[in-house]
């Protein structure tokens, strides 16, 4: 998967369309039939020396509009997470898009390192394996000691 890109020449959608990544659903569009317009392959058939490329740039225009008019695809797209090569699969495309909305409401739960640590040695039987010792006063260098003990 290219990130810079999808499938075709490695160019980012974003460029191929000659837009700004915070590009509304307008500018998108409104970028999408200028474009579509000046490189419709229907345009070179009496210039079959520049035809081939107007097709490929066709193509890459269409791609790239086919993924950044799509809410959920863009935002795959952004996250580095959009195949252009694999099927569609919408269930995933939905699954993906849900996981990123909500990395994305993630506030900082303030867990410290010793609530970490705690939640971690509750996982693991209660500190029957390991045990953790951690200096407590603010104004020393914290240190973790893992020991190890067989019971």
């Amino acid at each position: 998967m290219d990130r810079e890109g999808g499938s075709h020449g490695g160019s980012c959608y974003y460029t191929i369309l000659g837009i700004r990544k915070d590009a509304s659903f307008s500018d998108i569009r409104t970028a999408y039939r200028k474009l579509a317009l000046k490189w419709h392959p229907d345009r070179y058939v009496t210039n079959p020396a520049v035809a081939g490329e107007a097709k490929l740039r066709f193509q890459q225009i269409q791609e790239a509009y086919s993924v950044l008019s799509n809410g959920s695809k863009r935002s795959m797209y952004d996250a580095s997470l959009y195949d252009p090569s694999a099927d569609d699969d919408q269930d995933f495309c939905d699954f993906m898009q849900e996981m990123i909305s909500m990395m994305n409401n993630v506030k900082d739960e303030g867990d410290s390192f010793e609530d970490l640590q705690k939640m971690f040695a509750d996982m693991v039987g209660s500190g029957d394996f390991m045990s953790f010792n951690v200096n407590t006063d603010p104004t020393e260098t914290k240190k973790v000691h893992i020991t190890a003990s067989k019971t």
